[in-house]
């Protein structure tokens, strides 16, 4: 059988697993049977049959992956009973996980890959070997988060907007370009193919994978992990995958495990039929704010019952993909009938579906009709027909509101103060009213990759043009598909020109609006936002509205299904109850109401069931590496070492190799003296705050770096597309608009108090004095620090700024370890406990003690705070650490001082290391 890297195999380890240890019967290798006899796989069901079937199937893979590398792993072994023994209780347990795959979307693959071109720097500074700089697991970037929606709503938008992305990014996909020929494992998607996770549901995701192993070859399910928080969209297909930061993935593809505790898994049993007219969106919705308010973070949510079982593949996919919105580490849907259906809907090879569903079948991953429910740590129940059409927002996606209350909530907003969640706005009456819609945008994986939910907003947008209704004139639309396959869906049902009709012609393919990228928005608009405060909104069928993340103008922003965007797209208002309010007239005069125009279930589903041919995947994806003309006319470099360009705003050397080598010798502090808070925030502080994704304000301390390196204004770009450069990222750390650092009251923006005088500043400068002083800063926060993007420059910025340590109530999954590769410590705060009830207020010198005794054992660290008058506030906190594997990286310093040791000890022939951490699979 093939075993080509197109197929996405790899090689891996095998032993037989023959003997016994503990009371645990090890699996013996298994023929595959059928067409696939000589393929070799690890039959779950007998190693112990009676636990396997009550382990969630979740679970079930990770008990695979760990099974493979059992007998050459101490903790794999360890984590083979833990997982045998589950009774939904996870233990104090970390798992060591193989990963099969790697995907990288190029906002996050640009650092990643940069390190890894600064670590041969690096070696070969020293007079040593680069070639271990490799990545020996397959990796596919995908470049799709460059796409700024610079013009909109006419015919040439697309090609528009593409110039302009290839302008002002030459630089960096040039440097893509060279890497693609660099790294042997590297595949690169081009850019306009479409969005990432939409691209890895419908071609990229083989859910069963092939690897050539001593006694021929191995079949296993693929373990991916993906540097966007959203790689779980992919859950849908029974594929276990997640998302983590750029510093986790660069530890993994050089073969480092990755490192997870045992986690708890939170069974989710969806009910009941949905109602007509609800969307899938509408749905998720109301998922996110059941799971959010239960708290679900950092659990593996595994979705069960007759409602789910019905859900097709793309309506599942928009669950799982905001499992981070719901805060979980994956939203999981087991292989069974809708896979099969959907892989061959997609043009899958009839061998890979059949690889699929064989595998699946004989290992116990396949979840029949009649299969008992595992064993889950708990078990929340959602009836489906609770879903109705509704908004979420305007900065959470858990603030789900119905039609009919989401203007009155929007409306009592206005006059609540910032403190306690409103905009605070002025009461008087503006030229541009309050609620006014500034875009309207159908964006963002989410919901692209869903045709029920793209064909009903053509089908709407249809209704309402036949009925002689448009939008005004001051609303941005636009439609970024997620693959190029929607627009040929789209084009053959003839639903494209009644939404282009409307405005919402194809802005190009990739991730926008819902990132940021959404471009300026009507003069007229932006004038009344700044000089006359008023609150403009955003609607947009994305996943994430974050305070200042769709448009730093506009301060309320919803996410909603794309039907509702259009339909909100054509009052130009969000402050309405379009279910007993007119969208507009019609020709004859007539008011139209959401009820005159919104498509029937039978009507979206006659559609749907004609555009899911695989021929229509199959051409699509025949070209998928190809690129445009602009990409193929790309010069780029050659060669093992990058030539960094010496007067490039974009790429910049990495200093953080340069940094380790600084430090090599020198150990974790077992304390931290005469420490300052460099900030103090409230609860749920997410990436965006800490790193903003947007375009960079020449306001900012970021645009002024750029205008100082003789940077025009309209090249600045946004903050995702110049994560190559250390000195703007240095600078928009903490600096995102929205941003509330309680030391300074209720201003909002990237300023703090700078003790012991109190002097009001930028935090960027605080931090560049308080390190000349060789002052050690701190964090001090709230509960769900960390929330949001799975962003490495929200723990890089920090690091670069001198951070040592943040102390909050809880951390997001992503965040935390990402701060822990930085070498930063992340420290919670006693249950109950936090800054307020401690009466802090970060004017305070703080002494941390015990810090290496606490990271080896977990027993908490001593926190003294010494304020002005000489009072003293004494408690404790204790480190939030996933296992030995993170001891030993703060230990060492984060994971570029660990990686080079590795390099380094390697090098000079040092026992038990390997240039790739020993563990290459």
């Amino acid at each position: 059988m093939s075993s080509s890297r197109s197929a996405g195999n790899i090689t891996v380890p095998w032993t037989s697993f023959l003997k016994e240890r503990g009371g645990v019967v090890a699996v013996a290798k298994q023929d595959l049977g059928g067409d696939f006899g000589a393929c070799r796989f690890v039959d779950l069901r007998r190693l112990q049959e009676a636990a396997i079937s009550t382990l969630p199937y979740s679970l079930r893979i990770l008990l695979e992956n760990v099974a493979r590398a059992e007998e050459e792993d101490s903790d794999a072994a360890a984590a083979l009973e833990a997982l045998l023994r589950w009774n939904g209780v996870p233990e104090d347990c970390t798992v060591p996980l193989r990963v099969a795959r790697i995907v990288l979307p190029d906002s996050s693959g640009l650092p990643a890959l940069m390190d890894l071109a600064a670590l041969r720097d690096a070696l070969a500074e020293e007079g040593l070997p680069i070639d271990g700089v490799e990545p020996v697991i397959p990796v596919d970037l995908i470049i799709d988060h460059s796409l700024i929606v610079d013009r909109a709503g006419t015919a040439e938008a697309a090609a528009y907007n593409e110039r302009r992305e290839y302008e002002r990014n030459a630089e960096r996909y040039r440097f893509f370009k060279w890497a693609q020929g660099a790294f042997k494992s590297l595949r690169v998607v081009p850019p306009g193919m479409g969005i990432i996770h939409q691209i890895h549901l419908e071609r990229l995701s083989n859910v069963v994978g092939r690897a050539s192993g001593p006694d021929g070859e191995v079949v296993f399910p693929e373990f991916v992990l993906g540097c966007d928080s959203h790689t779980p969209m992919v859950n849908a297909l029974g594929l276990l995958a997640w998302g983590v930061g750029g510093i986790e993935a660069e530890a993994a593809l050089l073969g480092r495990p990755y490192m997870v505790k045992l986690p708890r898994v939170v069974g989710v049993r969806l009910t009941g039929k949905m109602r007509e007219g609800v969307t899938t969106t509408d749905l998720v919705l109301l998922v996110t704010e059941k799971l959010r308010s239960v708290g679900v973070v950092g659990d593996f949510v595994e979705y069960f019952g007759e409602a789910a079982a019905a859900l097709t593949v793309p309506q599942r996919a928009t669950l799982a993909n905001m499992a981070p919105e719901y805060g979980a580490t994956c939203g999981f849907f087991p292989i069974d009938g809708q896979t099969i259906a959907y892989l061959e809907q997609s043009g899958r090879s009839n061998e890979q579906i059949a690889l699929v569903q064989e595998y699946a079948k004989a290992s116990g991953l396949y979840r029949e009709e009649d299969a008992p429910v595992p064993q889950y740590s708990a078990i929340i129940e959602i009836d489906v027909s609770e879903a109705e059409p509704c908004l979420a927002g305007p900065r959470r996606p858990q603030d789900r509101r119905s039609l009919s209350a989401a203007a009155a909530d929007f409306n009592a907003s206005l006059a609540k103060s910032k403190e306690d969640g409103g905009f605070a706005a002025a009461s008087k009456s503006t030229a541009t009213p309050h609620g006014t819609l500034a875009i309207a945008a159908i964006t963002s994986c989410t919901n692209t990759s869903n045709p029920s939910v793209m064909l009903a907003a053509g089908l709407l947008a249809r209704k309402a043009r036949r009925m002689g209704l448009s939008v005004p004139g001051h609303v941005k639309t636009s439609l970024a598909p997620g693959s190029r396959v929607v627009t040929r869906y789209l084009a053959q049902s003839g639903l494209i020109d009644d939404l282009e009709a409307l405005g919402f012609h194809v802005v190009g393919y990739g991730c926008t609006t819902c990132s940021g990228k959404s471009g300026e928005i009507a003069p007229a608009l932006a004038a009344a936002a700044e000089e006359e405060g008023a609150v403009l909104a955003a609607i947009l069928s994305g996943n994430r509205n974050f305070e200042a993340r769709i448009h730093p103008q506009v301060r309320a922003s919803y996410l909603a299904s794309p039907p509702l965007v259009v339909a909100y797209a054509l009052a130009g208002r969000i402050n309405l109850d379009p279910q007993v309010e007119p969208l507009g007239q019609a020709d004859n005069g007539q008011p139209v109401f959401l009820h005159d125009i919104w498509p029937s279930d039978a009507e979206v589903e006659a559609l749907v069931a004609h555009v899911g041919r695989p021929e229509l995947y199959r051409e699509n994806y025949a070209t998928l590496y190809e690129g445009t003309a602009l990409w193929r006319d790309l010069e780029a470099p050659e060669g093992p070492l990058f030539a960094w360009p010496e007067t490039s705003s974009y790429l910049l050397r990495p200093p953080f190799f340069d940094a380790a080598k600084e430090t090599l010798e020198r150990a974790l502090p077992d304390s931290l003296l005469n420490v300052r808070a460099l900030c103090l925030f409230g609860d749920s502080l997410t990436t965006d705050h800490v790193t903003p994704s947007g375009a960079i304000s020449p306001s900012s301390l970021a645009g002024q770096y750029l205008a100082d390196q003789g940077v025009k204004e309209r090249d600045f770009n946004a903050y995702t597309q110049r994560r190559g450069n250390h000195e703007v990222l240095m600078r928009a750390t903490f600096a995102n608009p929205r941003i509330k650092n309680l030391m300074q009251g209720v201003r909002e923006g990237g300023f703090t108090r700078k003790y012991p005088d109190g002097e009001e500043m930028p935090i960027f400068e605080a931090a560049r004095q308080y390190r000349w002083e060789r002052t050690p800063m701190i964090v001090l926060a709230g509960r769900d620090y960390g929330m949001g993007s799975s962003r490495d420059w929200a723990a890089k910025g920090p690091a670069l700024l001198g951070v040592k340590a943040v102390i909050a109530e809880s951390f997001e999954r992503i965040h935390r370890s990402n701060l822990v590769g930085m070498g930063i410590l992340p420290l919670a705060f006693e249950p109950g406990i936090g800054w307020r009830l401690l009466g802090l207020d970060g004017s305070e010198i703080f002494t941390l003690s015990g810090i290496a005794t606490s990271v080896q054992s977990g027993n908490p660290v001593e926190v003294v705070a010494e304020k002005a008058d000489g009072r003293v506030v004494t408690f404790t906190v204790r480190p939030v650490l996933a296992g030995d594997s993170e001891r030993r990286l703060l230990e060492d310093g984060g994971i570029f001082a660990s990686v080079l040791k590795d390099f380094l000890k390697s090098a000079a022939g040092g026992p038990d290391h390997h240039p790739n951490g020993g563990t290459a699979t």
